[in-house]
């Protein structure tokens, strides 16, 4: 088939148009796309692959029921970059393999990891790294000195 007038080229041009858009169309609607899970997921082998680390502070975890009967489970950390202080949340209800809320203690310093360019953006567990202390360091003991041998100068003894 041989187009020879312009008419005929517009309409074909139009109906591949057509195909091509009503094919992106039907992609879309069909297409697979990431669970809430699964972007939480990718969001925190980001921050463990990429981010940086500094230390913060725990401040409670609190678990929360929600309107269809789950109870989620929330760490509540701060944490301060360049002077500025920041506040955060993260959810480790779907994480109970990996860190056990019951041994978290509120008030304890902990690890967090940060996007650099986006400091709101951070984490204290994941599935291959945990920024929780399971308790304060322990400082070894100190031993008193020797006493010194001071007796040259005490005048009238030894």
């Amino acid at each position: 088939m041989i187009l020879l007038n312009t008419t005929e080229w517009e309409i074909a041009a139009a109906l591949v148009c057509t195909a091509a858009l009503g094919s992106l169309a039907i992609w879309l609607v069909v297409r697979n796309r990431p669970t809430a899970e699964e972007l939480e997921r990718a969001r925190r082998v980001f921050l463990v692959q990429s981010g940086r680390i500094l230390d913060g502070m725990l401040l409670d975890v609190v678990e929360l029921p929600t309107e269809d009967g789950r109870t989620l489970t929330m760490l509540l950390y701060s944490y301060r970059i360049a002077g500025v202080d920041y506040e955060s949340s993260q959810d480790i209800t779907d994480m109970r393999g990996v860190v056990d809320a019951t041994q978290i203690r509120a008030g304890f310093p902990c690890s967090i990891r940060y996007q650099p360019g986006s400091p709101q953006n951070s984490i204290v567990v994941a599935e291959e790294w945990s920024g929780l202390r399971m308790g304060l360091p322990v400082l070894p003991a100190y031993d008193a000195p020797e006493p010194r041998d001071l007796s040259h100068l005490r005048p009238g003894r030894g």
